[in-house]
């Protein structure tokens, strides 16, 4: 099935940007969910949007468009980055900054549509590659997580865990027992966990054996339904499409 592509467009001009708005709504199954005028604009935009892909201008008044390229690669799920731009010099320090594309602008509307197909085939790509990892074995992964808490070492079997949740610097294990706060970042529990945990937003990861499904919240978003747990984390837009893949072949 299908999917449509979230596309954020970050150029300091507004013309510019305009005229991307214009050529993606030529193409299928691609939608501008946000623009941006500057890199910290574009920053607070990934995050609040979630998009699929980042079209990019580097020249950009204050930090330019590869610093901001480099910070949005830190973030836990980042999104395909294009670069949109005059200066062809920039290619080798745009690639180095993990971005998919290149366009050289004036951006062409067959180029545009040729490197958002090449970003789409890298998610399926990443799609696949995490379909073969959760059917793989991890002997190494720990049976226990592990808590300080005011009785001491407290040992959470995994069995027992719903659902992690991330809060800024903490992250927060809900289990049958309760809630616990611990100290393992969520993308170390999920380089950990990825054949029994799965990501549905930023900020969380659910034990495959819990999820029952999905469900439309009454604002609109997705929330997943857990076995044996009233609570129901949210799922970002752009992991709906993946995870109800993922479910129909549970």
């Amino acid at each position: 099935m299908s999917t449509i592509m979230d596309v954020l467009i970050v150029d300091d001009e507004s013309l510019a940007r305009e005229r991307l708005v214009r050529m993606i709504s030529r193409i299928k199954e691609c939608e501008v969910v946000a623009e941006a005028a500057g890199a910290d604009e574009a920053y607070k935009e990934v995050e609040a949007c979630e998009p699929d892909v980042v079209l990019m201008d580097i020249s950009m008044p204050g930090e330019d468009g590869l610093s901001a390229a480099r910070r949005i690669a830190d973030l836990q799920d980042p999104p395909a980055v294009v670069f949109c731009t005059a200066y062809d010099q920039h290619a080798i320090e745009a690639f180095e900054s993990q971005a998919v594309g290149y366009l050289l602008k004036p951006v062409k509307q067959e180029q545009l549509e040729q490197v958002l197909q090449n970003a789409r085939k890298l998610n399926r790509v990443q799609l696949q590659a995490l379909e073969a990892i959760v059917k793989a074995d991890h002997p190494n992964a720990r049976k226990h997580i592990s808590a300080k808490t005011r009785r001491g070492v407290e040992l959470i079997p995994m069995e027992d865990v719903f659902f992690f949740l991330a809060d800024q610097k903490y992250v927060t294990v809900y289990h049958r027992g309760g809630e616990t706060l611990i100290d393992d970042t969520l993308k170390e529990l999920e380089m950990e966990f990825e054949a029994s945990f799965m990501r549905i937003h930023r900020n969380s990861l659910v034990s495959r054996a819990y999820v029952e499904g999905m469900e439309r919240a009454a604002e609109g978003h997705y929330t997943m339904r857990l076995k044996e747990s009233e609570h129901k984390p949210i799922i970002s837009r752009r992991h709906v499409s993946k995870i109800r893949n993922l479910l129909a072949k549970m």
